[in-house]
């Protein structure tokens, strides 16, 4: 059995799951503090990916980073790089698709946040950086924490968008759900059904983390 999908989904899932922390947080840090009207566009904009199916996301991002297209051209020509059909190209595609996840998780964790103790932080003289690291992120942990991992799960099982950009070909762009698929297609069920069953193990497992994660915080 080549375990070189599941390595693949996994790193994938890893480093996207490292870039959507930051970029989610950023964004819902900043977003939690704009005007309402502001902050009902840059909604809507930041969680469409949510909502539309994940092929349609595939194929944005393939007009914007195929060879021939605005980004992908100038790679191509300059640095003679193509943007798809790479190992790396599914973290285009799951960042997009998860992002949504984080930023809404973290937004809400935020906005639960007791502003009193950043205004008292303030009042001793604490810097802002170290009120968002020592105070923000530690009372706001179990709600970030909730959405890398269901980020990275997510990542994880990403299919639609993955194999638009990536496409499949074993050891080289091949993840668990792109495996799975192409087992199916071929009629290798016994095969298909392992990587059905690994995937539903890591589900569990992160599914079981995040219920631990959602107990009540202790007075």
């Amino acid at each position: 059995m080549d375990l070189y999908p599941l390595y693949n989904s996994l790193r994938i899932a890893a480093i996207a799951s490292v870039l959507v922390f930051f970029l989610g947080i950023l964004a819902a840090y900043y977003i939690a503090k704009c005007p309402r009207i502001i902050k009902g566009i840059l909604d809507v904009i930041f969680t469409l990916p949510l909502v539309l199916p994940p092929t349609v996301v595939g194929y944005l991002l393939l007009l914007v980073l195929g060879p021939h297209r605005i980004i992908g051209s100038f790679f191509y020509e300059h640095f003679q790089l193509r943007l798809t059909m790479q190992w790396w190209s599914a973290i285009f595609a799951v960042l997009v698709v998860v992002f949504p996840l984080m930023y809404r998780t973290a937004r809400g964790a935020f906005e639960s946040f007791d502003e009193n103790l950043s205004h008292a932080g303030q009042t001793l003289g604490l810097s802002n950086t170290y009120i968002f690291w020592r105070i923000r992120m530690p009372y706001c942990r179990q709600g970030i924490i909730a959405g890398v991992v269901l980020s990275f799960a997510r990542a994880l099982g990403e299919y639609g968008a993955t194999s638009m950009i990536a496409g499949y070909t074993p050891g080289k762009t091949a993840t668990v759900s792109t495996a799975v698929y192409q087992l199916w297609r071929t009629g290798n069920d016994a095969l298909a059904t392992k990587w059905v069953l690994i995937n539903i193990a890591i589900s569990a497992v992160v599914l079981l983390a995040i219920n631990l994660l959602e107990r009540p915080r202790r007075a």
